[in-house]
């Protein structure tokens, strides 16, 4: 039994060294300027599958993200620049087909409000806490008994 089970692992890693990763891209979705493919499959690597939802476009094989594919190359093709391409999209889907959004303001104010609360919070409990008892029980260096 050891030898079978020693040969079903060496054959589980030549298979997993030997084979190429699969990318969804299509032969007949290859741009023939190889500048511009590397530029597309760049920014189909930054796009979210709107059907997988965590896997970008260029690893997806749903027809959703084929048509994503199709229009990224259309408008490189057509002489925009990744940065146009980007709001392209994101105008017509929204921010969610970024894998990585943007940093939105909206961020830092949520930030910002969790932060002014918990001092809110901080300083009325430290208010409300008689000053004859010293420090609150959370502060109190904790010692070992003598």
């Amino acid at each position: 039994m050891p030898l079978r089970q020693l040969l079903a692992c060496v054959f589980a890693v030549a298979m997993l060294v030997g084979c190429p990763s699969a990318y969804a891209v299509q032969p007949d979705e290859i741009m023939s300027d190889p500048r511009k493919e590397a530029r597309a499959r760049d920014l189909s690597r930054e796009l979210r599958c709107m059907v997988c939802q965590n896997q970008s476009i260029d690893d997806s094989d749903a027809p959703l993200a084929r048509d994503l594919r199709l229009l990224v190359r259309e408008r490189i093709a057509a002489g925009d620049s990744d940065s146009q391409v980007i709001d392209f999209l994101v105008a017509r889907y929204g921010e969610f087909v970024l894998l990585k959004p943007r940093f939105n303001a909206a961020y830092a104010a949520a930030v910002a409000a969790a932060a002014a609360g918990a001092a809110r919070r901080w300083s009325c409990a430290m208010a409300l806490w008689p000053a004859s008892r010293g420090f609150p029980p959370a502060l109190r260096t904790i010692r070992p008994p003598n």
